[in-house]
C-alpha cells in the first residue's frame, strides 16, 4: 500500500473539487471546520501569508530594502494570499479591481476603497478581488499601507 502525504496548503487547494469520497477523507484527516475557514482568518500577519502560499518569510525582504520597500513587499506577499490564486485580468474590462484610497492630509486614514475595470491607479499588486478583501488589509495592515505611502 502507498502512503499519501499531504500538506494544508495542497489540501485546501483540493478540497473544492474533491469527489465527496476524498473530502470526506480529507475531513478526517485535517478537520471539517479546517476547511470552512475563511481567507481573513487564516491571514493575520506576514507569516501567516508566507504559510498560505509556501514561502519562507526572511526570503520575503533583504536588508539593503528601504522603509517603503519593505512595506510593498509585504503588502504583495499578503495581497497575493488573501486573493487566494486572483490576479487581476487588466485584459478584462468587466472584472473589477478593489483597491484602497488614504487620506493624506491631516494624518492616515483610509478614504474609500474604489474599483476599477481596466485601469489603476495603484500598483497592480495590490489589487483585490472584492471590497471586504481590501477593507480587511486595511485594517489589519495600516501600519504596512502607512508605511509603503509615506515618507
Amino acid at each position: 500500500m502507498q502512503t499519501l502525504q499531504l500538506d494544508k496548503n495542497k489540501a485546501r487547494s483540493l478540497y473544492p473539487s474533491a469527489s465527496a469520497e476524498f473530502k470526506t477523507m480529507l475531513e478526517d484527516t485535517f478537520g471539517k471546520e479546517f476547511f470552512s475557514q475563511k481567507i481573513t482568518d487564516r491571514v493575520k500577519t506576514l507569516n501567516d501569508a508566507c504559510e498560505v502560499l509556501g514561502l519562507n518569510p526572511s526570503c520575503v525582504i533583504s536588508s539593503s530594502d528601504s522603509k517603503d520597500e519593505i512595506a510593498y513587499k509585504k503588502l504583495k506577499v499578503i495581497i497575493r494570499a488573501l486573493n487566494e490564486g486572483w490576479t487581476p485580468d487588466w485584459s478584462n474590462s468587466n472584472e473589477y479591481k478593489y483597491y484602497p484610497w488614504f487620506k493624506m492630509q491631516g494624518g492616515f486614514v483610509l478614504y474609500y476603497v474604489d474599483y476599477n475595470f481596466a485601469a489603476t491607479d495603484v500598483g497592480s499588486r495590490l489589487c483585490f478581488k472584492n471590497e471586504d478583501l481590501a477593507l480587511y488589509a486595511v485594517k489589519q495592515f495600516s501600519d504596512l499601507y502607512k508605511d509603503y505611502f509615506t515618507i
